[in-house]
C-alpha cells in the first residue's frame, strides 16, 4: 500500500510541476500561495466562506492572484478595478466557462447559462429575443408581476398573522412569474404539477450549491430540443431561486431593522396609499424604497464570487499570462463591499444609495447582477419583481418577529456559491 501511495504522490508532484513549468514557458500566471500536490490550495480556502478566504489572500497577493483547486489553477480578480477591467473592458476574452463534471452530467452539454462560444451567444440572443416577444420589458410583464404580487398577499393573509416560514411562498411567486411568461399561465400554489416543478428546482439548487460550476462547449447543433429544454430550465432556475432567496433575505433584514421598515412604509403610504397596486412608475417617486432594494442586494452579496468565468483565448492581463480555458473567479464581494465606495459596507443601510438630499444615487459598484457580456439576462425582470413584491408586502402587512430585533442573526448559513439566509419565522399582520 505504501509504495502505491508514494507513487501517486510523486506522480502528482511531477504533473503539478509540469503544469507550472508549461505555464511559465508561455509567460507567468499571477502570484499566489504555493499549491500542494493533488489538493492544490484547498487547505487555504474555506469552502463554507470562500469569499473571506479570497479576501485574506488578496491582502497578501494583491488584486490579481492564482489559487489551485486540485491541480487546476484559477485566477482570482479582487476589487472593482480588476473585475471591471476583465468583465467590461475585456468582456469577450473573459466570457468563457470551464469544464465541470456535475453540470455536464445534468445538462449533457446543453443549455445557455453554462455554455460557451457560439452556443452561448446564439442561445442568449434567442432567449432574450423570445422573452421580449413574450413581453419582457413591456407593460404586459409588469401586469403579470402585479397580479402575482396580489396573489402572494392573499396567500400571506391565509397565515392569519401566525408565525410562518416564508421560504415556500416566496419561492412560488417568482416561479409563477416565469410560468406566466413561458406557459402564458400561472398556477395555484397548491397545484400538484406546480409543486413538482418547485421540488425539482429546489433539488437542482442543492446540487448546484457546489462553489465551482462550469460546463464544456457542446459541438452539436445549437437549436436542438435538448438545448432549448435546458435553456428554459436555466431561466426557471435563475429566475426563481435567486429572486426568492433575495426576498427571503430582504424580509429578515427588515425584521432586524424596524427603523428602515418604518421609513419604507411611510414612503409607500405617502406615494401609493393603502389600496392602489404599486407599479414601476412609482419607483422614480420612491427613492428610499429604491435604495432599500439596492441595499438588500448589495448587503446580502448573493453570488459572492459570481459564476466562474474562463478566458476564451490566451490573454495578457496586467503583465501576467493567462492561458486559454483558465478559470476566472471574479469577487463580487470585493466590489459590493468596497469601503471606498460604501461607508461602513458591513452595515445594512439604504443610505448607501441616497445622496445628501435623499435622492436615489446610482453606483458603478452595484454589480449584484454581474457585469459585461455574461451579466444576468433577467436583470430587468428581477429588479421589477423585487421592487413590486417587497413594496406590495410592506403596503399590506406589518412584519413581526418572534424574537427581539437585536437578537436576529443575519449571517448567511452558507457562503460558498450562494449566500443562504438562516431559517426564520415571522408574522404577517394585516394593516
Amino acid at each position: 500500500m505504501y509504495p502505491v501511495l508514494l507513487l501517486v504522490f510523486c506522480l502528482s508532484c511531477w504533473l503539478l510541476l509540469s503544469r507550472r513549468k508549461q505555464n511559465a514557458s508561455k509567460g507567468k500566471l499571477p502570484p499566489g500561495p504555493t499549491p500542494l500536490p493533488i489538493i492544490g490550495n484547498i487547505l487555504q480556502v474555506d469552502v463554507k466562506n470562500i469569499s473571506k478566504s479570497l479576501s485574506n489572500l488578496s491582502k497578501v497577493y494583491g488584486p490579481v492572484f492564482t489559487v489551485y483547486f486540485g491541480m487546476k489553477p484559477a485566477v482570482v480578480l479582487y476589487g472593482y478595478e480588476a473585475v471591471k477591467e476583465a468583465l467590461v473592458d475585456l468582456g469577450e476574452e473573459f466570457a468563457g466557462r470551464s469544464d465541470n463534471p456535475v453540470v455536464e452530467k445534468l445538462n449533457q452539454g446543453h443549455g445557455r447559462l453554462f455554455s460557451v462560444g457560439k452556443t452561448w451567444k446564439e442561445l442568449r440572443r434567442f432567449s432574450l429575443m423570445t422573452l421580449r416577444n413574450f413581453g419582457m420589458g413591456k407593460k404586459s410583464i409588469e401586469d403579470r408581476v402585479q397580479e402575482e404580487a396580489h396573489c402572494l398577499v392573499e396567500e400571506l393573509r391565509k397565515t392569519n398573522g401566525s408565525p410562518c416560514d416564508p421560504t415556500f411562498i416566496l419561492g412560488c411567486a417568482p416561479c409563477n412569474v416565469i410560468c406566466s411568461i413561458i406557459f402564458q399561465n400561472r398556477f395555484n400554489y397548491t397545484d400538484q404539477d406546480f409543486l413538482n416543478l418547485m421540488k425539482k428546482l429546489n433539488e437542482n439548487s442543492e446540487i448546484f450549491s457546489s462553489p465551482w460550476i462550469q460546463e464544456k462547449q457542446s459541438q452539436e447543433l445549437i437549436f436542438t430540443l435538448e438545448n432549448l429544454v435546458i435553456a428554459i430550465l436555466d431561466i426557471f432556475g435563475a429566475g426563481t431561486e435567486t429572486t426568492s432567496t433575495t426576498l427571503r433575505y430582504a424580509l429578515l433584514l427588515l425584521l432586524k431593522h424596524p427603523d428602515v421598515t418604518a421609513k419604507a412604509q411611510e414612503e409607500i403610504q405617502r406615494v401609493i396609499g393603502r389600496h392602489r397596486r404599486p407599479c414601476m412608475q412609482d419607483r422614480s417617486n420612491m427613492p428610499y424604497m429604491d435604495a432599500l432594494v439596492h441595499e438588500v442586494q448589495r448587503f446580502i452579496d448573493l453570488l459572492p464570487n459570481n459564476l466562474p468565468h474562463a478566458v476564451t483565448r490566451d490573454v495578457k492581463f496586467r503583465n501576467y499570462f493567462i492561458p486559454k480555458g483558465t478559470i476566472i473567479l471574479t469577487s463580487l464581494t470585493s466590489v459590493l463591499h468596497d469601503d471606498k465606495e460604501f461607508t461602513n459596507p458591513k452595515v445594512f443601510d439604504p443610505g448607501h444609495f441616497l445622496d445628501k438630499n435623499g435622492k436615489f444615487k446610482k453606483s458603478d459598484h452595484f454589480m449584484a447582477f454581474s457585469a459585461g457580456k455574461r451579466a444576468c439576462a433577467g436583470e430587468s425582470l428581477a429588479r421589477m419583481e423585487l421592487f413590486l413584491f417587497l413594496t406590495t408586502i410592506l403596503q399590506n402587512f406589518t412584519l413581526k418577529s418572534e424574537v427581539d430585533p437585536k437578537d436576529i442573526d443575519t449571517t448567511p448559513t452558507s457562503n460558498g456559491f450562494i449566500s443562504v439566509p438562516p431559517n426564520y419565522k415571522l408574522c404577517f399582520i394585516p394593516v
